[in-house]
């Protein structure tokens, strides 16, 4: 098993000039530029007064991808654990997810951030301070603690908080590098891997991991738009392209895709969320010679997976586990249930298992013998390939029948006219719950013709008794559709 810090160490040795991180339009990290800059900046932090096991808040924008990665790695050289938040978070919410894990230092690259006086603990170092005082300082001022184990707490990664308040989500440094640092990197085909995830999210943070340990380069951009994303594929001949469901249909649909050459992507992998049948048979034409892969994870699950290559064969199949992980569908007490039925999706993890940060109580209803709960609903079918139902949260009971909003959306995807939908349940005086789908459209189309449409591929008690058009949908930082907002804003 391996630390985050040997990933580094023997990149740097292995190939010093090697780029590892490009932030493309501001400049790259070399491995052996990035563990020089991060050994500097951890004798700064330890020399200020951070002690092995504390917690520090990490809090960047897209535009601090590099000083983020030297952050990261620098909390872990003094024996610190990282935290990293999303650049968003207003300054209660901020504070309260450091007050939350005990943070002792913030590091972020805002003109000025304002926390309450009652956490006066917390050192808030900005982009001035941390690069000056801390990286500047003689080396000689603080020798470095012993570098970190394995079993080492190494990171507390918020979740998006669309099922509740989000939860810190523990990982050790076991857990993150797990099955990196062989002989064989991954993504070897590539020379670039281009992606556009925000710091502060469990995708951001396995780009991360593949700037340590990967093959190509990662390279990212300030802010995604569909066509600096293409403009930045054709820049580098990206072998390796990473996206979410909504930057993959902005892609499609602003038609950045004929503009530029994508011809090099052999490799096109969504996360973050189930990319749709349609959306997918669309990347496949658009992309040709590219395997368009989706990846079903958690927060609380990686590095435990499911991946799908395209199949129109098996469409809505999120995959079969991968590398070392399992899954299964089980009831509510974890009891496995045989293939073809539906209930609880769990992901078995081939690392040391994550945990809730300080919530023992949650962290037993989640994680249970290296199983964790998804809190999706869903089927195995006889070949191993899981099918999402819904969330287990989402599941709308409409008069008497239960309806998977998954379904739903599936076949809002297949009209030509639909860019983006989502299914939620809305109050209704007698049935209880109604269907509601929200859609952004491309062209016209009236409500009253969707539903016709859907008629021939619904069940009655599944056609959604209102669709609402919207200019987009309400999203989180990860990318994935904030059902709770939608169904505050329908209802």
């Amino acid at each position: 098993m391996s630390t985050t810090t040997r990933l580094l160490a023997a990149r740097a040795a292995e190939n010093p000039d090697g780029p590892a991180l490009v932030l493309h339009g501001v400049g790259e990290l070399t491995h052996g530029g990035w563990q020089e800059r991060a050994l500097a900046a951890a004798r700064g932090l330890v020399a200020r007064g951070l002690r092995p096991g504390e917690r520090v808040g990490l809090r960047y924008g897209g535009a601090g991808w590099l000083d983020y990665a030297v952050a990261f790695l620098a909390v872990h050289h003094a024996g610190g654990v990282a935290v990293p938040l999303p650049a968003h978070l207003r300054e209660a919410e901020l504070t309260r997810l450091l007050e939350d894990c005990g943070a002792t230092a913030l590091l972020h690259d805002s003109p000025a951030i304002a926390l309450p006086h009652d956490t006066s603990a917390i050192a808030t170092l900005g982009p001035l301070r941390w690069q000056a005082e801390l990286a500047e300082l003689d080396g000689t001022c603080a020798a470095l603690p012993r570098p970190p184990s394995p079993g080492d707490l190494a990171q507390i990664l918020y979740t998006s908080g669309t099922t509740g308040r989000p939860k810190g989500v523990a990982a050790t440094h076991a857990n993150l590098a797990w099955g990196r640092g062989g002989r064989r990197r991954p993504f070897a085909h590539s020379r670039h891997l281009v992606h556009a995830f925000p710091i502060g999210t469990n995708a951001g943070q396995i780009m991360l991991m593949n700037a340590l340990d990967a093959h190509p380069a990662v390279v990212t951009l300030p802010a995604f738009t569909p066509v600096r994303f293409a403009r930045l594929i054709e820049r580098y001949a990206a072998g390796t392209v990473f996206v979410v469901p909504a930057m993959a249909v902005e892609l499609l649909d602003s038609g950045a895709h004929q503009r530029f050459d994508l011809t090099s992507v052999l490799l096109l992998g969504s996360a973050a969320a189930p990319l749709p049948e349609a959306v997918c048979a669309r990347l496949a034409r658009a992309l040709p010679r590219a395997t368009i892969t989706n990846y079903y994870t958690s927060t609380e699950a990686a590095p435990a997976q499911t991946v799908m290559m395209y199949d129109p064969g098996r469409p809505g199949s999120v995959g079969r586990a991968v590398a070392g992980g399992q899954v299964r569908i089980a009831t509510a007490d974890g009891e496995p249930l045989p293939a073809g039925e539906t209930g609880e999706v769990w992901l078995r993890s081939p690392a040391v298992p994550r945990a809730y940060y300080g919530d023992p109580e949650s962290t037993r209803g989640v994680f249970r013998d290296g199983w964790i709960r998804m809190g999706d609903l869903g089927r195995i079918d006889a070949d191993g390939y899981l099918y999402l139902a819904d969330r287990a949260g989402d599941v709308v009971k409409s008069g008497g029948f239960k309806v998977s909003t998954l379904h739903v959306e599936e076949a809002v995807y297949q009209h030509a006219d639909v860019v983006e939908a989502a299914v939620v349940g809305v109050p209704h005086p007698v049935l209880g719950t109604q269907l509601a789908a929200a859609v952004v459209l491309r062209a016209p189309l009236p409500p009253e013709d969707l539903r016709a449409f859907l008629a021939g591929r619904l069940a009655p008690h599944e056609l959604p008794a209102r669709v609402v058009e919207l200019e987009r949908l309400p999203r989180n930082a990860g990318g994935k559709v904030d059902k709770h907002a939608l169904r505050r804003r329908l209802g």
